[in-house]
C-alpha cells in the first residue's frame, strides 16, 4: 500500500504535526464488506441488488420479513464478488451506454462508492456545519442589507424608493463573487474560496458601519458581496462532493441554515434598530453581523481541516491526493476504507487518465487559470441535447427566481410596515414601528419547517415528489401566495399571514433548487455550472431594486405582481426539466 502524501491536502498550507497511519484505515479489499456500512445496512434492511449478485436469489421474496435472514446470508456469501477488482469494475462500468464512460467518471464512481461505503460521520457532520456557515453568512446579509434600507433613508435623506437602489449594489457583489467563486473553485479548487468568502464578508460588513455617506455604504455592501456570494455555489457543490449518496438529502437540509440567517437578521434588527437613533441602530446592527461572519471565519480556518474535494483532485490528475483524502475521511470518521492508488489503477486502465501533471511556470498556471474562464468551462454542460436542455431550464429558473425573490422579500420591511395602506408616491422615509421588526422575525421563523419538509420530501418516492416534484409544487405555491398578498393582504394580520406562508414555500424551493442544481451537473464542470446559474440569479437580482424604484405608482403591488409572475415562469421551467437526480450516483 502506498503511503500517504505528504503535506495532506489540509486547509491550511502548514501540514498537521502527525501523519495518519495507512495502515490504521486502510483494509484488504476481500474484507471490504465487513467493515462497509452501506453494505451491511444493505443487509439489515435485506435488500438484494439482482445486478451483483446474479441468480443466486433463488426466488427469495425481497419484501418478505421471513425471508430476510436467508437474504442477509446470501448478500454476506455474495461479499467477496462484489469486492472484488472484477466486480468493481463492473459497477464502474455499468451504465455507461454505447460510449462507456470516460477515465474520469469510472474513477468517481469508484470514490463515491469508498464514501458511501465509510458513511455518515464525525467529518461528514462537521462539514455540514461549517458549509451551513455560509448559507447563514448568505441571508444574514442579504435580509440585513434590507433592514438597513429605513435607517439609510432617514439618515442620508433618500426617498423610500430611491434608497431601494442600495440592494443593487449588493447585488453587483453578488454576482461579481457567485461567477468568480463557482468557476474558480474548478480551477484552484474548493478549500480556498470556503475560507476566503467569509473573510471578505466580515471585514466589509463590518467596515460598513463607518460608512460617511450612502454612496460609502453602497461601496461597502458591493464589497462584502463579493464574498458573500461565493458561499452558495462553492459550499453546496464542496458538501455534495463529500456526501454518500444515501444521506443525499442533507444538501437540501442543509438549507436550512438560510432561514436562521433571516432569523438572526430580524431579531438583531429588532434590538438594535428598532427606536434607536437612525445614525446608530442600523451601524451597530452590520457591526454585529461583520462580527457573526468574522467568527465562522475563524472557526473554518482554524478549528477545522478541511480535505480538498477528492473528484476535484481527480478532475486535476492528483489521483494519489485524491486517495488520501478519502482514507482521511474514513480515519475522522474511525472507520475503514478498502480504496488505494493500486485497487483505483486495476479497476480503471491508468491510461485514460493520465496522473502526472508536468511542473508550470508561474506565467504558465496565470495563463491556464485565465484560459479557464473561457467557454470551454461552459461548453461541457450542453454536451448532450438532454444534459444541454436542463442545463437551459435550470439557468432560466434561477433567472426568474432571482428577480421574483427580491422584488418582494428585499422589501418586505417596507411593505409591512405600511400595514396594507399603500404611502404616496415618492414620500419620505418614515421610522418603522417596533412591531414591523417583530412580525418580520414571526416570518423568519415560519420558514425554517420549509427547509425540514424540503429535505424529507426530495427523497419520497412518489412521482408528484422527489427534487423536481418538490421545487414545482414550492414555486407554485410561491407564486399564488405572492398574488394573494397583493389581493387579499388589505391589513397587517393577512399581511403576516401570507408573508408566512410566502417564506415557507419559498425556503422549500430554494433549499430543493440549491440541491438539486449541483447534483444535476458533473463533478469537473459542477463549479461551473452552478456558478453560472448562481451568476444569473445574482445578476437578474440586480434589476429588482432598479424596477422596484423606477416602477409607477406607489411601488408596493406592482413589484410583488411582477415577483409572483416571474415565479410561476419558473414553476413551467421546473416542470419541463427532463432530469430527476433522487437515487442517482453523483459523477
Amino acid at each position: 500500500m502506498l503511503p500517504l502524501p505528504l503535506p495532506l491536502p489540509w486547509t491550511r498550507s502548514t501540514p498537521p504535526t502527525t501523519t495518519p497511519d495507512p495502515s490504521s484505515v486502510v483494509i484488504p479489499l476481500d474484507e471490504a464488506h465487513k467493515h462497509s456500512h452501506a453494505y451491511r445496512s444493505r443487509v439489515r434492511a435485506g435488500q438484494l441488488d439482482e445486478d451483483a449478485f446474479g441468480d443466486d436469489s433463488g426466488g427469495i421474496d425481497k419484501d418478505g420479513d421471513d425471508d430476510r435472514e436467508v437474504t442477509a446470508v446470501l448478500m454476506m456469501r455474495s461479499a467477496p464478488e462484489e469486492y472484488s477488482i472484477e466486480g468493481l469494475r463492473n459497477e464502474v462500468r455499468r451504465g455507461g451506454g454505447e460510449g462507456g464512460w470516460s477515465g474520469y467518471e469510472m474513477k468517481s464512481r469508484l470514490v463515491n462508492k469508498a464514501i458511501q461505503d465509510i458513511g455518515m460521520g464525525r467529518y461528514n457532520w462537521q462539514l455540514f456545519v461549517l458549509c451551513g456557515f455560509g448559507w447563514f453568512a448568505d441571508n444574514l446579509w442579504m435580509q440585513g442589507v434590507s433592514l438597513t434600507l429605513p435607517s439609510l433613508s432617514a439618515e442620508f435623506g433618500i426617498s423610500e424608493k430611491s434608497v431601494r437602489y442600495t440592494t443593487s449594489s449588493l447585488f453587483v457583489g453578488l454576482c461579481l463573487g457567485s461567477f468568480f467563486w463557482g468557476i474558480g473553485s474548478d480551477i484552484i479548487g474548493r478549500r480556498i474560496a470556503f475560507n476566503v468568502t467569509l473573510l471578505i464578508a466580515s471585514v466589509f460588513g463590518t467596515a460598513s458601519a463607518w460608512a460617511p455617506s450612502w454612496s460609502g455604504v453602497c461601496i461597502m455592501y458591493a464589497a462584502l458581496g463579493f464574498g458573500v456570494g461565493g458561499n452558495l455555489p462553492v459550499d453546496g457543490a464542496l458538501f455534495l462532493e463529500f456526501l454518500p449518496d444515501a444521506s443525499s438529502s442533507l444538501l437540501t437540509l442543509l438549507s436550512v441554515w438560510w432561514p436562521i440567517g433571516q432569523l438572526c437578521a430580524s431579531l438583531f434588527a429588532w434590538h438594535f434598530i428598532a427606536g434607536s437613533p437612525a445614525n446608530q441602530g442600523w451601524r451597530h446592527f452590520v457591526m454585529t453581523m461583520g462580527g457573526i461572519t468574522f467568527a465562522m471565519f475563524l472557526i473554518r480556518f482554524f478549528l477545522f481541516h478541511m480535505f480538498e474535494s477528492p473528484k476535484y483532485l481527480l478532475s486535476r490528475g492528483r489521483q494519489a491526493e485524491a486517495v488520501a483524502v478519502v482514507q482521511g475521511i474514513a480515519l475522522k470518521n474511525n472507520r475503514k476504507t478498502w480504496l488505494t492508488e493500486e485497487v483505483l489503477d486495476a479497476v480503471v486502465d491508468d491510461r485514460l487518465l493520465p496522473r502526472v501533471q508536468r511542473r508550470l511556470s508561474t506565467k504558465n498556471i496565470l495563463q491556464h487559470k485565465l484560459a479557464a474562464f473561457s467557454a470551454e468551462r461552459i461548453r461541457p454542460l450542453f454536451n448532450t441535447r438532454k444534459l444541454g436542455v436542463t442545463t437551459a431550464l435550470i439557468w432560466f429558473c434561477w433567472a426568474t427566481i432571482g428577480m421574483g425573490y427580491p422584488l418582494f422579500n428585499a422589501f418586505l420591511p417596507q411593505y409591512l410596515s405600511h400595514g396594507g395602506a399603500a404611502p404616496a408616491p415618492d414620500a419620505p422615509a418614515v421610522e418603522i414601528p417596533p412591531e414591523t421588526y417583530r412580525n418580520y422575525a414571526i416570518t423568519s421563523i415560519a420558514g425554517v419547517p420549509g427547509s425540514l419538509l424540503a429535505a424529507y420530501a426530495v427523497d419520497m418516492k412518489s412521482p408528484l415528489l422527489g427534487r423536481r416534484g418538490t421545487l414545482a409544487i414550492s414555486t407554485l405555491v410561491s407564486a399564488v401566495f405572492l398574488f394573494l398578498f397583493v389581493r387579499l393582504g388589505t391589513t397587517p394580520a393577512s399581511q403576516l399571514a401570507f408573508s408566512c406562508i410566502e417564506a415557507f414555500a419559498q425556503n422549500i424551493m430554494y433549499g430543493v433548487l440549491y440541491a438539486f442544481t449541483p447534483e444535476i451537473f458533473p463533478a469537473p464542470v459542477r463549479g461551473a455550472g452552478t456558478g453560472v446559474a448562481s451568476f444569473l440569479n445574482r445578476a437578474t437580482g440586480l434589476l429588482a431594486p432598479v424596477i422596484a424604484a423606477t416602477v409607477p405608482g406607489d411601488g408596493t403591488a406592482a413589484p410583488v405582481y411582477l415577483a409572483a409572475a416571474l415565479i410561476l415562469a419558473a414553476f413551467g421551467g421546473i416542470c419541463l426539466v427532463p432530469i430527476e437526480t433522487r437515487g442517482r450516483q453523483r459523477l
